[in-house]
């Protein structure tokens, strides 16, 4: 503090932040700076502190302000440490580029002619992902190396991530065997305890990722299950949202998809305030889960909200499309992403690399072969066993000899069809990801089935709708309703009944009566059952079932609003905008040195940074310049809302299967739910 401090508050800040209450140490230090009571020496706390609360905006600008201040007094190593840590920010948790450029570039003016010391190892790091994220291993190689000789003299935090970086670099250049040696001996380190919250949880965060990245899902749950363990008690800043979606991705792929979905929402409203562009990585990770559970409406919702966020959500979207039964628009669709990726910087998940492809041409097999061009179907499936052999992941190699399957099933080679099915779908459980070795014994119970083996095609097919049934899901690529949003099933005639009594409903359909246990999502379902063609907004069903409206059969759909749950507050504060002003200042400033340097590329990722800011900038004003706020009750409804009525449809199914599949196709969730039956179908009894 600086001298005019008081003694009694500088007390209360060290033990409001010794007993990690960073709500508390920030509202007493942001006092303090309003009154005047903090000098230079106070801002990098604050800055610590800030982030830590989740005050992105105003730990950057605390870091900026010590940039100055230190500068003023000719602190040059000081100084060059600060700009430093404002460029890590920066590229961590908004992936802007342009300005990251700008303040690494007066660190290394300020840094020349001076001893080694810290701020030249973390200088080193964060221009290690700078030109990983925009696309120049080569040099990210370099800066990694640096970073590590540098760090193992005079800072072991930034040695620990530069072993990291250079240990995914080496993956990323197909240096398999010597990337992972070195990831487990970065990973020693990582497990010391001896690192500060924020070196260690970037280090385990990049540990995941590249582990994640090469498809080494077993050892990457390890490590995720590790720094789950650690983040519930260390953890600052970004690190707990970041950790809940790889936890997500992991439980995806287990086959558990309610819980990631639970786990990426809460992770979206943990990264809220840190993260800007790179918000559409668990968006896209939520639309996928919902791809999975065949909730198109809010799979749409997800990948749309991630494109907004300047991301890239293939393959998501193409299968999205793909699902919804609009080939021509998924194929057109992955073909853009593979020919014309976007260059989206991310920490997470670095673009323009061969591991990037692989989900990729993944997709585009089976997108391909649903449109009925073969040759561009082998040429993807030959170039993803072309990633896998190089990368030798068990993962890649199952996806690959799915591919395979699929390839030869739709050339007409039923026997080669039936081997590479057999050996994706035993791959697939060796890795344990039951949703796709499922798909891969559908695919071996239709190449059966073309060589006239209908007995074991039979035994394939129920084992692998046993499977999606069990946990929750249902195939990417199922067609969904006909174009007019109605489900056309064959029904038996008959009075279907769906009536409540006590705690159990009794439902009768097709000729068949069965009692299932009350649960929400049941009275959900008997409100849109009530109404067939209807479109009930998820407030009001939920609104309706608490009791806190009339009733959803008498709600109107627009009578609700975002009020009813409350508003997540202004999109953007006073401070915020600010913040996006100066950076706008700093990439308008790249793109002239772009241009003067006659670096198109360059200037064409400030071209998109600028337009993104000023696109976010233009969506937190209303008329007037009066602050729009940010609705989160309808999301939170729409996805409490969804969840319950999917899991009473998977508990009916248990009970009466026909029903069960009739109310899968014919039921459509979102924002919006509605009933679609056939509308030759007699009405229901409730």
């Amino acid at each position: 503090m600086s001298d005019g401090a008081d003694g009694a508050l500088l007390q209360q800040i060290r033990e409001a932040t010794s007993r990690r209450d960073w709500k508390a140490a920030f509202d007493l230090l942001t006092s303090a700076d309003e009154e005047g009571l903090l000098g230079p020496a106070d801002l990098p706390t604050l800055g610590e502190v800030a982030y830590a609360a989740g005050h992105l905006d105003v730990a950057v600008e605390a870091w900026e302000r010590a940039h100055a201040a230190c500068v003023e007094a000719g602190d040059q190593i000081a100084a060059a440490g600060a700009a430093v840590r404002v460029a890590m920010h920066l590229l961590f948790d908004t992936a802007l580029m342009a300005p990251v450029r700008g303040w690494l570039a007066r660190a290394e003016r300020l840094l020349e002619d001076q001893d080694e010391a810290p701020p030249h190892a973390w200088l080193a790091v964060v221009r290690t992902y700078e030109r990983l994220l925009s696309g120049d291993v080569a040099m990210a190689r370099a800066s990694a190396r640096r970073a590590v000789e540098v760090g193992e003299k005079v800072d072991p935090a930034a040695e620990v991530i530069g072993r990291v970086a250079e240990a995914r670099l080496l993956i990323l250049d197909g240096e398999v065997g010597l990337g992972l040696a070195q990831l487990n001996d970065a990973g020693t380190a990582i497990v010391s305890g001896e690192l500060d919250p924020i070196t260690t949880g970037m280090a385990y965060c990049e540990l995941v990722c590249t582990l994640q990245g090469l498809a080494q899902f077993d050892v990457a749950e390890e490590w995720t299950e590790a720094m789950e363990r650690w983040s519930k008690k260390d953890a600052i800043g970004s690190v707990h949202g970041r950790c809940r979606v790889h936890r997500a991705e992991i439980l995806r792929l287990r086959g558990s998809c309610s819980e990631a979905e639970r786990e990426v929402l809460t992770a979206l409203e943990e990264l809220r305030p840190y993260l800007r562009r790179e918000l559409g990585w668990p968006l896209s990770e939520l639309g996928r889960v919902r791809l999975r559970t065949g909730d198109l409406a809010g799979a749409e919702d997800a990948l749309l909200a991630a494109h907004r966020a300047g991301w890239d959500p293939q393959p998501g979207l193409a299968l999205l499309r793909l699902a919804q039964g609009d080939v021509p628009a998924s194929q057109s669709s992955i073909r853009e992403a593979l020919e014309h990726p976007l260059r989206v910087p991310s920490k997470e998940l670095p673009p323009n690399t061969e591991l990037q492809r692989g989900p990729l041409l993944e997709a585009q097999v089976a997108i391909e072969i649903a449109a009925g061009d073969i040759d561009r179907a082998r040429i993807a499936a030959d170039e993803l066993s072309g990633i896998a052999h190089r990368f030798q992941s068990r993962a890649l190699v199952a996806a690959g000899t799915h591919a395979e399957g699929r390839v030869r099933l739709a050339e007409g080679d039923a026997a080669d069809a039936e081997r590479a099915f057999s050996d994706a779908a035993r791959l697939w459980n060796e890795v344990g990801a039951p949703y796709e070795a499922a798909l891969a014994r559908m695919g071996l119970a239709e190449a059966l089935r073309t060589s006239g083996k209908e007995h074991q095609a039979d035994m394939e097919l129920h084992a692998a709708r046993s499977i999606l049934e069990e946990i929750g899901a249902v195939p990417e690529e199922t067609p969904a309703p006909d174009h007019d949003g109605r489900a056309h099933v064959r029904r038996a005639v008959g009075e279907d009944v769906f009536r409540r009594e006590g705690d159990y409903w009794s439902v009768a359909f097709g000729g068949r009566s069965v009692l299932v246990r009350d649960r929400k999502g049941m009275r959900y379902l008997a409100a849109l059952l009530a109404s067939p063609g209807r479109e009930f907004h998820v407030l009001d069903l939920a609104a309706a079932e608490a009791g806190t409206v009339g009733s959803a059969e008498s709600a109107d759909a627009g009578e609700l609003t975002s009020g009813f749950l409350g508003d997540a507050g202004e999109i953007l504060d006073d401070r915020a905008k600010s913040a996006y002003r100066r950076r706008l200042a700093e990439i308008e400033e790249d793109i002239d040195e772009a241009r003067a340097a006659g670096d198109a590329e360059r200037a064409a990722q400030g071209e998109v940074e600028r337009d993104f800011l000023v696109r976010e900038l233009s969506q937190a004003m209303g008329m007037g310049g009066r602050d729009r706020r940010a609705a989160s009750a309808s999301e939170r409804a729409r996805a409490g809302v969804t969840r319950a009525i999917r899991q009473s449809i998977a508990g009916i199914r248990e009970h009466h299967p026909d029903l069960g599949e009739h109310l899968n196709r014919a039921i459509r969730t979102g924002t919006y739910c509605a009933y679609f039956p056939d509308p030759r179908a007699p009405g229901w009894t409730l």
